[in-house]
């Protein structure tokens, strides 16, 4: 094991664990699964952590049920047995799986809630959506909810509740009405933090389990940062 990995899984903060689901508090620039960047994923610091504190000899089982985005912190779900994961996954597939995230804003939005309804289209090429007020050609339609829950000095705190997921949902709708997340450059923020994260953090899920047919409800701590300290 990496010194790296060791060092993740130190800083690990796991939020709910049982023998079929593990749900950490993911930190921004961490990335859930391996790309071509060659950095530790979150998932092995979430097996190597399952291996040492159960002792388990060989590899670990465990599945990815969903992803966030490299610079968005927040919950994510692991499945800790193969039984288990294709339950989450119907879940999410379903939509029985409520999600609540927190996002910062500079401009705030017309309306201090509302709904938004769009077609996005992903141009692979530079994995980024576009929003169409339409169907276009190879889109899908996005939709979330947005209400404001407190003004800062300089900055606005939206709770969002999506109602689809799609890809950098939130960051594009919220951009396409004037109001990118604080930090985002892709989508048209007018400088990056300094952290390369962005302001959009996976605040809360709630859904029933799979296999014990109980109410979930987790939430994770925001980052500590004078603009997330001020959200409290």
């Amino acid at each position: 094991m990496s010194n790296k990995t060791l060092s993740n899984q130190n800083n690990l903060q796991v939020l709910f664990e049982d023998n079929h689901i593990i749900i950490v508090n993911k930190r921004a620039g961490d990335i859930v699964q391996g790309d071509k960047t060659g950095d530790t994923p979150l998932s092995d610091v979430v097996k190597a952590y399952i291996k040492n504190k159960y002792n388990k000899p060989g590899n670990v089982y465990l599945g990815t049920v969903h992803r966030l985005d490299r610079p968005t912190s927040g919950i994510v779900i692991f499945a800790k047995t193969s039984k288990v994961l294709p339950r989450l996954n119907k879940l999410f597939l379903s939509k029985d799986i409520k999600k609540t995230y927190w996002a910062v804003v500079k401009q705030p939005p017309p309306k201090p809630e509302g709904t938004l309804v769009h077609w996005l289209k992903k141009n692979q090429k530079t994995n980024k959506s576009y929003t169409y007020n339409k169907e276009v050609k190879d889109s899908k339609k996005a939709i979330l909810h947005y209400k404001t829950i407190k003004k800062l000095d300089n900055y606005t705190l939206l709770e969002i509740n999506l109602k689809t997921g799609r890809h950098h949902q939130i960051r594009v709708q919220l951009s396409s009405i004037g109001s990118p997340l604080k930090g985002d450059l892709k989508y048209g923020f007018d400088r990056s933090n300094k952290d390369a994260s962005i302001h959009l953090h996976a605040r809360a899920i709630a859904f029933i389990h799979p296999v014990k047919k109980e109410q979930i409800l987790v939430s994770a701590p925001l980052p500590n940062d004078a603009i997330w300290n001020a959200c409290l």
